[in-house]
């Protein structure tokens, strides 16, 4: 009858040890070996393809700005750092970078789509279609006429969303919105393309959008009373509650001085 024989304790350390150094040794046998083969010349990065927007900017170009700062390899080379750095470029948005192997890297681009000038003369900025405001040549604007907003750092979504809210409706009145303003203060305030100034008073954009709306519905019973064309006016505060104020060119609501005796 064979009896089983219970391994020692310190027999069982030594094994277990000896597979503990034996998996981290070859672990780190594993390691180096990586390395030195992410190291070999065939891995060296020979180019960037670059793919994507490119309106503003050529591929050529911007491989020039980018590649003295690239370092490492196919394995090793940073892809959030190129990536940075072709996000850095003026005009581009987002840059989406992948590995080619074995030495290649793909920049897929997107740009700014510009929609609107941002702030005011000398530090003029212009705003994407998402609302951001972005840092580029304004001389670069490929529109012929671009609309001026305006208003405290971090609120440009709300300005441009606000506008794209108006704009048809002055549109459909062939007054165009030329410039529309958030101030410091919470209050809009609109410029139309005839050099007319509009108070649209503080609110939500459907509370805004209101006041123009019954501004915009009686505003050519208004003229046509004065026998002027919508064009003449200068002037609007939407800010009443339950009517606006208005000043029309050539008509003036002051009664003439009596004559002196």
């Amino acid at each position: 009858m064979n009896s089983s024989v219970a391994t020692p304790l310190d027999v069982k350390l030594m094994n277990t040890t000896a597979v503990v150094l034996f998996m981290a040794f070859a672990g780190l046998a594993m390691v180096a070996a990586a390395r030195w083969v992410s190291r070999l010349p065939v891995f060296d990065l020979q180019g960037i393809s670059v793919t994507g927007d490119m309106n503003h900017n050529n591929p050529l170009t911007l491989r020039a700005n980018v590649a003295p700062g690239l370092n490492g390899t196919f394995f090793t080379v940073d892809l959030a750092r190129v990536r940075s750095a072709f996000e850095a470029v003026p005009w581009v948005r987002h840059a989406v970078v992948r590995r080619e192997f074995p030495n290649r890297l793909r920049v897929d681009l997107q740009e700014h789509q510009a929609v609107a000038y941002w702030g005011a003369d000398p530090e003029l900025r212009l705003i994407n279609n998402y609302g951001e405001v972005f840092e580029a040549n304004v001389g670069e604007v490929e529109q012929e006429a671009l609309p001026r907003l305006n208003g405290p750092e971090g609120q440009s979504a709300e300005v441009l969303a606000l506008y794209r809210v108006l704009a048809p409706q002055f549109d459909k009145m062939e007054l165009p919105l030329e410039q529309l303003e958030l101030t410091g203060r919470g209050s809009w305030r609109a410029r139309l393309e005839s050099g007319a100034v509009l108070e649209l008073g503080r609110g939500h954009a459907d509370e805004v959008n209101a006041r123009v709306d019954r501004f915009l519905k009686t505003l050519t019973q208004v003229t046509t009373r004065y026998a002027r064309p919508l064009t003449a006016v200068e002037s609007a505060d939407l800010r009443h509650e339950n009517g606006y104020a208005i000043r029309l060119r050539g008509v003036t609501t002051l009664a003439a001085d009596a004559p002196k005796k």
